[in-house]
């Protein structure tokens, strides 16, 4: 019989006071559908609307959820047993409000919204693993990525009270209904806020703690920081000692794990040394008050035969390093993580979509073209278009002066990635959003199924390098022997 986790000074712990260190991956593309994971461009909202106009609501509809198609094929009882199968004990779900509110009927629960998260949830309890609920999209956006499904790059949930409060609303319905639920380790209830005044977020939250304390006192509460879930400056001392039972959330993604970075990751000493002061910047103002941390997110890409050919294997070797020498500091410090993803089509994921299958098949020239074109913003190698954006670039250091280039989320966004953001992944993808959904015409309800059921389990293929470390650090910290910790606990 489990028991409801609760925070206890830096750790988390069952009823007993033992510690229980969770370790992870989170569910991306399922409940919020991203372009990189699913193979789409754009947004969600997108792609949904375009494929409704094309093959009709109801053609559309079998294919995303009617008679639970791509939904129910996402993750079922073999995902499960799979993860269990690793040692793992926890998968973060993240979800988009879009499925329990209608933005032309708002505050209006939808009839079937708990249906999909109820079913995974009870799996995950069946073979022994705890979830997180991550509201990873609300209305208009708390952020300014692609993954908050608002197809701009401004985060307007934070200039409209109303969508403030709609949340809120939300997540009081979620804790009515979940808060008997004990195998809900607990709630993350915004993921990756990019606030610019930094204090609407921290008031926010305040708001919310309350808004679901009244309702649930056993449930964690996963509070993600600002700018990404990166800064904590702002979030003051008086609110940290009134919110009982919370952890927080960082992101420890390492630029070395990225198609972007300047060179190939080999455990130097001074690599080791950038890796140790990026993943400790992020959790130094929380450590300085004995808080507890958790890191929701992270994880390298990995390379694909079809694109980076011969190169693959030695791109990938050095990607596995960087993880590997991740998972040695976050067995340091005895710290909880859910790495980025489970599932995908090929670029992130533990298990990924086989290029066999028929969704892979019917959209494998749309693929290759997306990623030639570098649409999706998430880990892109731009390397074939970069000499079509440079010259706006050049045109906007030439013309603003240096004093304003820096534009929130500095330093996450810096100037080029920001004009490409807007040209490339935002601009650029909307003209290709009815060009997927084009793939579609002419299906029968067989060939919509079969895409759907493209993404189950046993038409997946495993990144087994990947699973064998996570397996390997299913374990508990102590009876790891990791090679470089006398060197890092000095960094």
């Amino acid at each position: 019989m489990t028991s409801y986790l609760r925070v206890s000074g830096t750790r988390i712990v069952d009823s007993s006071g033992e510690e229980v260190i969770l370790r992870g991956a989170g569910l991306g593309g399922w409940m919020n559908m991203e372009n990189f994971i699913s193979g789409y461009p754009g947004c969600e909202f997108q792609i949904r609307e375009a494929l409704a106009e094309t093959i009709g609501k109801e053609s559309s509809e079998y294919f995303f959820d009617q008679a639970c198609r791509f939904l129910e094929a996402f993750f079922q009882d073999a995902d499960a047993a799979f993860f269990k199968g690793l040692g793992l004990n926890c998968i973060r779900i993240p979800f988009n409000y879009h499925h329990f509110e209608d933005d032309q009927n708002p505050r209006v629960l939808k009839k079937d919204g708990f249906k999909h998260l109820d079913r995974v949830i009870d799996l995950c309890a069946n073979h022994g693993i705890y979830t997180i609920l991550d509201l990873h999209a609300a209305p208009s956006g708390q952020n300014t990525d692609w993954h908050s499904d608002n197809g701009g790059h401004v985060a307007n949930f934070w200039n409209h009270k109303d969508h403030q409060d709609r949340a809120i609303w939300l997540w009081e319905h979620l804790a009515v209904h979940y808060k008997r639920n004990k195998w809900i380790a607990g709630y993350n209830p915004l993921n990756e806020p990019t606030e610019p005044e930094h204090t609407r977020l921290v008031e926010y939250y305040d708001r919310l703690y309350d808004a679901i304390r009244k309702i649930d006192a056993h449930h964690i509460l996963f509070l993600d920081g600002n700018t990404f879930a990166s800064d904590f400056t702002h979030f003051g001392d008086e609110y940290v000692k009134k919110w009982e039972n919370t952890s927080y959330s960082i992101h420890d993604y390492s630029r070395f794990g990225f198609p972007a970075s300047q060179e190939k990751y080999v455990g130097s000493d001074a690599q080791v040394r950038v890796l140790t002061k990026a993943y400790e910047k992020k959790r130094e103002w929380l450590d300085k008050r004995g808080l507890c941390v958790w890191n929701g997110e992270w994880g390298p890409v990995y390379a694909r035969k079809e694109y980076e050919g011969d190169a693959t294997d030695e791109i990938n070797d050095s990607r596995i390093h960087v993880l590997k020498d991740q998972l040695v500091l976050y067995n340091r410090d005895r710290i909880s993580w859910s790495i980025w993803l489970y599932k995908d089509i090929g670029f992130q994921g533990m298990v990924y979509v086989s290029p066999e299958t028929p969704y892979r098949t019917l959209f494998k020239d749309f693929l290759d073209r997306k990623h030639r074109l570098a649409v999706d913003a998430w880990g892109a190698d731009d390397s074939r278009v970069r000499q079509i954006y440079q010259p706006l670039v050049d045109h906007i250091i030439e013309e603003i002066p240096p004093q304003y280039l820096n534009l929130y989320p500095w330093p996450v966004w810096k100037l080029v990635d920001r004009v490409t953001r807007l040209s490339r992944n935002i601009l650029v993808a909307e003209f290709l959003v009815r060009e997927w959904a084009d793939h579609f015409k002419q299906l029968t309800k067989e060939d919509i199924k079969a895409l759907a059921w493209s993404f189950s389990f046993e038409n997946c293929l495993h990144r087994d390098r990947l699973n064998e470390a996570l397996k390997e650090n299913a374990t508990r910290p102590e009876k790891l022997t990791p090679s470089f910790v006398e060197d890092s606990e000095g960094m």
